[in-house]
This record gives C-alpha cells, structure tokens and sequence, in this order.
C-alpha cells in the first residue's frame, strides 16, 4: 500500500462528508466546485496552514505531529478507529520488509475456545485467517471447509476471502452488505496498522481485482473495528439464527482475536444452537464438510432426483 497517496485519499474522502455548517462555518450560499469541506477551510479549523495541510494531503509531509494530526481527526469528526487509521498513515513506512512469519495461536488459547463446549468460538489472526476454530464455530460459518483447514498455515480459511468469494458464505448472512462493509473497515484499518504486510496488501489486491463490490467499498474509505454486533443468520442445517457476536483482542498476540457467537437464553436462535451442536456431535465436523444430505435446513424435504 502506498501510504501516501492512501493519506490523501483519505482524507479527501473525510473532507468529502462533511459541510461547513456541520462543524460551525458560514456557508453564504453558491455553488461550491467540491463537495464537502474546502482545504483552507479545514487548515482553519484545524488550526495549521492551508500551504501545510495540502502538502499532508498531497503526500509531501512526513513528519506531522501527534498535535497537529489530533487537531485535523478533530477537525474532521474522526471515531477513535478512524483517528488511529490517520496517525498509522502518518508514520514513516519501516525501510526493511520482513517476511512475515505464519501466525500461531498460543496453547492456552487453543484450550480457551476448545472449552466452550456448544459456544461457537474462533481465533482470528490480523489478515483474517481462521487461526482456530472450535467445532461449534467450524458448524456454524464454514461446514462446507475441511474443519482441520486452519492447522494448515497455506490452506487456512480467509474470512474476508470467503465473504466476498464464496456462495455459501454469503448466504449465510442475511444482511451482507452490513457485514462485508464491516469486513473492508477492518481491512482497512489492519492495512494502516501493518502496512509493511505484503501478504495483507496482497490480499487486499486480490479481492479488488476478483470482486466488484470489495472494489467499491475499499474506495468508499471505510474505516473502524467492530467489536461487537447482533447479526442474523440463514444456515444452510438449522435455518434463521439471531446471535450476538463479540471480538476480543489478545493483547500478547499481535492481532489476534478471538471472537464469540451467543444467543438469548430460551430463544429460538438458543434452540438451533443446540440442535446445531447436536448435528455436530452426531456427524462431526468431517462429516458436515463432506456436504452430505444434511445441507439443508432441518425439516426441509429431501431433494428428489
């Protein structure tokens, strides 16, 4: 990713949205030939010069302060994830570009979300990788996958990759166009945070080219962390599900989360959580990838020939 020009798009993007009457200037009315805030006026509010904030904006300043970057965030109405995004975009790019070693997940981690019993559980790394899946989880996202997938550092299931490239993923989510927005603000906010990650900017490069959609969401600039959520699900086994998701960062584990999937106690959704965790007891997880006669919601008739 080339950080500068990603800085200016960015914030041209963020002046783009919004207006001077949204954070207190006069507008007197005419055509404006941009949409959005003017640069001079953002240098104003931010309180720095209009030659300063153009050669930011054009890629020619490295150097900028946390002060000065805080007061253009301000300026512009960023979230905490959006801010954070900026000042990643800001720092000089690290001259050396290691390669990246293949994410592990620690064994007390794997034993963590193994003990969740019928609580879907998973570890996700920085890229999105699947890291670690327990049954559960493997039952509810990705039962069409070999559930031994992500022990395999070159054949782990990508997330991303899935919603964006795989039919039965995106079939599983009922709004997904939420959710794969959601997905491009992290990506986005991963690539600020790693940007000397070739296998992330590959990534990234892989599904712009293979999906329109991933295509126009990057450009739209989205940017932020969703840390937790209340989703609806259409599986393919067990039929609707509305479940609460929650990510939780592992502070010792560079990007690494791990992400939870629950249902209200006595709910519907609860039931087919059960009626999936029996499903996988019964078959097992191998048996579920193998896309046997049970790839359609319970109760359906059987498909005739």
């Amino acid at each position: 990713m080339d950080k500068r020009a990603e800085l200016g798009e960015f914030l041209r993007s963020r002046r783009a949205r919004l207006r001077p009457e949204d954070v207190g200037l006069t507008h007197y009315g005419g055509r404006r030939r941009v949409p959005g805030l003017r640069r001079e006026e953002l240098a104003q509010l931010a309180g720095v010069s209009v030659a300063y904030y153009t050669r930011l904006e054009q890629g020619q300043s490295q150097n900028a302060s946390d002060a000065v970057l805080d007061a253009i965030a301000r300026a512009l109405n960023l979230d905490e994830g959006e801010r954070a995004y900026l000042h990643g975009l800001a720092r000089p790019t690290p001259t050396a570009r290691r390669r990246p070693r293949p994410e592990r997940v620690r064994p007390g981690v794997r034993l963590m979300i193994e003990s969740f019993g019928n609580v879907p559980a998973m570890v996700i790394g920085r890229r999105t990788d699947a890291l670690a899946w327990n049954p559960m989880a493997h039952a509810l996202l990705a039962g069409h996958l070999d559930v031994e997938a992500p022990e395999r550092p070159a054949d782990r299931p990508n997330m991303a990759r899935l919603l964006f490239l795989d039919s039965h993923t995106r079939e599983l989510y009922a709004d997904w166009r939420k959710k794969a927005r959601d997905a491009v603000a992290y990506l986005r906010l991963a690539a600020g945070r790693y940007p000397d990650d070739p296998a992330l900017t590959a990534l990234v490069g892989e599904l712009a080219m293979k999906s329109p959609e991933f295509a126009a969401l990057w450009s739209a600039h989205p940017v932020g962390d969703c840390m937790h959520n209340t989703r609806e699900y259409r599986h393919p086994l067990v039929g609707a599900l509305t479940l609460s998701e929650e990510v939780l960062p592992l502070p010792d584990d560079q990007g690494q989360r791990i992400m939870v999937w629950n249902a209200e106690p006595d709910s519907p959704s609860a039931a087919a959580l059960r009626l999936l965790a029996d499903l996988t007891s019964a078959f097992g997880g191998s048996e579920l990838s193998r896309g046997s006669g049970l790839r359609r919601p319970l109760g359906s008739a059987p498909r005739t020939r």
